[in-house]
């Protein structure tokens, strides 16, 4: 099984090693403040914003051979599919891995919008799911399903994303979707639904992205912690019938020596405090090292990131991706 490297965008801010203040870097306007000493002005004015920048980290990140790039759902950002739908046009290979929530609608008609977003970028549309955040933060944002539901309501929503893709007529009556008769027909009839990413701990986590997920996301644990859930997903994916991949969600921070490392990473630390939460840090063969132990525990999804993520994302695609994807690679292509 391929593996697949994804980067993860900053959509919520980024930072740097000289300043960590987290900055939605490229956006003028009063909010933001500029990386600018006082009495600087910037001759750009206000004819760029944050979009530019991400536009520059996905273009990074297909120049650099990832597979991927994540865009993370953000309450207080702008929307992921809308970034996505920007990002399509600019790049040419990645994969737009976009989180969202299933509280974003009608399942109908977020399927809908995903097979066209589909057809228009080549088939390189992901969906990453979330649970989101807990009850109190979530109704802020209108959603008001006790947070025991979530669970059920994700499984209802991509029963009927594929029941409508798939089937004409299609019906269904659960209890937070309805569908009567229904199916897409002509041009979109028949396309792949987006490959979908799921998360989270516990076992009805697992037991669902047994039953829909074709990837399973775990965050960053020690191999050996992480070890008993790698299985008791494989195993329940079996027991339905199906193969679901497993990932990981992970902060890097990599360099030519390990005293580099970790002399940067205390140095973000300082500046970033509670906010400086980089998982790995070491030297390009200790991050290769790490990374190719959880392959051969059965990760064949990895979801990195890293501050700044222009810079690091050519750091990492130059310096760690080439050599960790040939050790990666099976005997008989290392060979060729």
């Amino acid at each position: 099984m391929t593996t697949e490297f994804i980067w993860q965008l900053p959509t919520a801010g980024d930072g740097r090693y000289a300043d960590a203040t987290r900055l939605r870097r490229g956006e003028r306007s009063p909010q933001q403040r500029a990386p600018f000493t006082d009495g600087v002005s910037d001759p750009r004015g206000e004819r760029f914003n944050y979009f530019d920048y991400l536009h520059q980290v996905a273009r990074a990140a297909d120049i650099t051979g990832f597979d991927g790039v994540r865009i993370r759902h953000d309450f207080e950002g702008d929307d992921s599919w809308i970034i996505a739908g920007y990002l399509a046009r600019g790049t040419r290979h990645i994969r737009l891995l976009t989180e969202f929530e299933a509280s974003w609608g009608s399942s109908v008609y977020a399927a809908k919008n995903a097979v066209s977003f589909q057809r228009a970028a080549n088939g390189r549309f992901a969906w990453q799911i979330a649970q989101g955040d807990d009850a109190a933060a979530r109704r802020w944002h209108g959603d008001n399903l006790p947070q025991e539901e979530v669970l059920a309501r994700i499984d209802e929503f991509i029963t009927v994303a594929r029941g409508v893709q798939t089937t004409a007529p299609f019906s269904f009556k659960g209890k937070y979707f309805e569908v009567l008769d229904g199916g897409f027909r002509g041009p979109l009839a028949g396309n792949p639904l987006p490959p979908v990413y799921l998360s989270g701990d516990g076992e009805a986590a697992l037991a669902l992205s047994a039953r829909q997920a074709d990837v399973h996301v775990f965050d960053a644990a020690p191999v050996a912690t992480l070890r008993a859930a790698l299985e008791s997903l494989q195993q329940q994916a079996t027991a339905a019938g199906r193969q679901v991949r497993a990932g990981l969600r992970i902060d890097v921070l990599a360099r030519e020596t390990q005293e580099e490392a970790e002399r940067d990473a205390a140095r973000y630390r300082q500046q970033a405090g509670a906010r400086a939460d980089a998982t790995l840090v070491g030297s390009y063969q200790q991050v290769i090292d790490t990374l190719a132990a959880y392959a051969d525990a059965g990760v064949t999804s990895f979801l990195l990131s890293a501050e700044p993520a222009l810079e690091e994302a050519y750091r990492i695609g130059e310096h760690v991706l080439p050599a960790l994807r040939e050790r990666l690679a099976p005997p008989a292509q290392q060979a060729a």
